[in-house]
């Protein structure tokens, strides 16, 4: 079975989607790999590298393609690549389909198998191969050590001879993976850390963190059977925002983490909030590419408002591409071995097993995952 790992061509993507030590174990599975010229540079790994490795190094992106089995790679294909894939081949990435439903059309249409890596199902058993959340984990970290760098003063309580020097507030909002890993990392550089999430079973893991609680009562909250947290009602987020506000003002650092998969970030720092923090203090908005948590954030920006900092910088795990790309490549190659025969020495769409279900969007010619069905559907 041939198999094409595609390099992306956006100076932005710092990433590499698989590692040659991960190449390495498909080739002993007796895949034939073939990887894009340059693939590893921005990482600083050579062609070479991926050669003793196993695999076939090409700068014919659009041949390799159309003779791959299986693609591989991090991010949203482009149409003219869809057309240039054969018919039946397995396309995996991300692909961000709600947003996408015209790529997702196209994809159907060119009869390739369409393998949606953020429709991973939260499993126990697809734990290994949940990019999500291996990149919010990195990303989680970055937030934090991003607000340490821009803070004009420091995270841990120092007691000198010539006085106390208090310890920076850190109050973060979301406790998925991200908020998780931001709690975690302020704590060890010795922040004061309050954090704050809709849904009732992250009071405890806040505390295990050593962090403090911020009880908000919402009434009926929750999550999806995903484990993605559900959209608050208008009258949760008023009551939400209301009790938040005093905490942003106390504090010297906000992190937004709050994402809901699929649709337009929650709206939870808005200009009133902001208004109540103090001169350099700073927000960092980890949902900025969907539409943001903080009203005054900008894609791509720093923003100053009235003495306030707030960084709206994208996919923050780009700025460690190293272990985000280890994680990334780890990821796929799990992937790929659990659903590897290793007689026929081939990729098995496997359409009983649930990660496929719930991660495969296009078979056949048709749009098979049941929630972009019913996108499709109302959509026309």
């Amino acid at each position: 079975m041939k198999l094409f790992v595609v390099k992306e061509a956006g100076v932005e993507e710092t990433r590499v989607p698989m590692l040659p030590v991960d190449v390495g174990k498909l080739v002993q599975l007796g895949a034939e790999v073939t990887v894009e010229v340059g693939i590893g540079k921005s990482i600083h790994i050579s062609d070479e590298v991926y050669t003793q490795a196993g695999a076939t190094v090409t700068r014919g992106r659009k041949t390799a393609l159309k003779e791959a089995d299986l693609v591989l790679r991090m991010s949203i294909p482009r149409g003219d690549e869809l057309a240039g894939l054969k018919k039946g081949a397995v396309h995996v990435s991300n692909l961000d389909p709600f947003n996408n439903t015209e790529l997702v059309r196209a994809m159907a249409d060119a009869g390739v198998s369409g393998i949606s890596l953020e429709m991973i199902p939260r499993t126990t058993i697809a734990q290994k191969m949940d990019v999500l959340s291996s990149q919010a984990n990195l990303a989680g970290y970055v937030s934090v050590v991003l607000a340490a760098e821009r803070q004009k003063k420091i995270f841990p309580m120092m007691m000198t001879p010539a006085g106390t020097i208090q310890p920076a507030r850190v109050f973060i909002i979301g406790v998925g993976v991200a908020g998780l890993q931001a709690i975690a990392t302020a704590k060890r550089l010795g922040a004061r850390v309050e954090a704050f999430d809709v849904r009732p079973e992250a009071q405890e893991q806040i505390l295990s963190l050593g962090a403090k609680p911020l009880r908000i009562d919402l009434g009926d909250t929750g999550k999806t059977k995903d484990g993605y947290a559900k959209q608050l009602t208008d009258e949760q987020i008023q009551i939400q925002r209301a009790a938040m506000a005093k905490q942003c003002g106390l504090s010297d650092v906000v992190i937004t983490t709050a994402k809901v998969f699929g649709r337009k970030a929650p709206l939870i720092v808005t200009h009133e909030m902001l208004d109540a923090m103090q001169p350099g203090s700073l927000v960092v908005d980890m949902a900025v590419e969907t539409g943001g948590n903080v009203e005054a954030s900008r894609l791509g920006e720093e923003v100053d408002r009235k003495g306030v900092t707030i960084i709206g910088l994208p996919e923050l795990q780009r700025m460690v591409p190293v272990p985000a790309s280890q994680m990334f490549s780890s990821n796929l190659c799990h992937l790929v071995t659990h659903f590897w025969d290793k007689e026929a020495k081939q990729f098995v769409l496997n359409r009983e097993d649930e990660i496929i279900q719930g991660c495969l969007l296009t078979h056949n010619g048709e749009i098979v995952h049941p929630m972009l069905k019913k996108v499709e559907a109302v959509s026309n």
